[in-house]
């Protein structure tokens, strides 16, 4: 699994599978590993490229504040080292938004692009629980604050599961590329001046937005925003999880992910 230097970070990175290039960015508090649970589904069919944000996994996590146009930048940097054009683009949550900042700046880079729970701006609520998320990292151990806020990320159905919660926070506290305290504050600086709501008529790439109906981290009015926005786009509403769906729900995410992929494929170019 390899690392390049870009941007003034090292970046880590993994490529699996063979066929059309998909890339997949993770969200706030998240690394590569967060699509594991799709992956078999995806290196199947795709060449699957997956990174660590900056600030996050194996990737520098530098002092400076980040900006999401800057997190683009370095997928933008990655796909001219790995010599390639144009991918379908996936983002979830933070890593949604990044990814509008990628096809805005690079339209062409981008075959089509898929939003998971994401947004193009926050509301106050939204707004108020991530500016405490990037505060409170400092201020209480990893095992407190994962306890604060899966319960933004998972349903009470996913909590009813005997030991599942338990499991997951047992996993954050012993994985071995815990994120550092600033990256997180850093990572919720950058989201809290996110907004693409004046430029999301000028993503043209075919987009699927896909959201949970249970999602009160980031609930259904925002992705029906940004359909409403982007030209060509259209919206899939899960019954099933919420925010963090790709863990609770993920059979359900990855099918909805191929069927707008497949749909894609007689017009795919490269």
């Amino acid at each position: 699994m390899p690392k390049i230097q870009i941007n003034g970070i090292d970046l880590f990175y993994d490529i699996k599978g063979t066929g059309e290039p998909l890339l997949l960015i993770a969200g706030f508090l998240c690394d590569h590993a967060y699509w594991s649970l799709i992956m078999p589904s995806l290196i199947s069919q795709y060449q699957v490229i997956r990174l660590d944000n900056r600030g996050m996994g194996r990737s520098s996590a530098p002092k400076n504040p980040y900006s999401l146009k800057q997190m683009a930048s370095d997928v933008a940097a990655l796909l001219d080292h790995i010599a390639i054009d144009k991918v379908h683009l996936v983002g979830h949550s933070m890593g949604g938004q990044i990814a509008q900042e990628l096809v805005l700046a690079h339209p062409e880079k981008v075959q089509s692009l898929i939003l998971l729970s994401s947004l193009a701006k926050g509301d106050g609520l939204f707004n108020s629980i991530i500016e405490a998320w990037g505060e409170l990292c400092a201020n209480v151990d990893f095992k407190l604050y994962e306890k604060v806020v899966l319960p933004w990320i998972f349903t009470d159905m996913f909590y009813s599961i005997p030991g599942m919660i338990e499991s997951l926070i047992e996993f954050a506290i012993r994985y071995p590329f815990p994120p550092a305290t600033h990256s997180l504050h850093h990572h919720s600086r950058a989201m809290l001046d996110f907004d693409t709501t004046d430029r999301l008529q000028k993503i043209l790439c075919p987009t699927l937005v896909l959201v949970a109906k249970q999602d009160i981290l980031t609930p259904l009015k925002f992705s029906q925003e940004l359909v409403q926005g982007i030209p060509n786009s259209e919206l899939v509403v899960l019954d099933s999880g919420g925010h963090g769906f790709l863990i609770e729900s993920s059979d359900a995410v990855v099918s909805a992910m191929l069927n707008f992929l497949g749909k894609l494929k007689p017009a795919y170019t490269m």
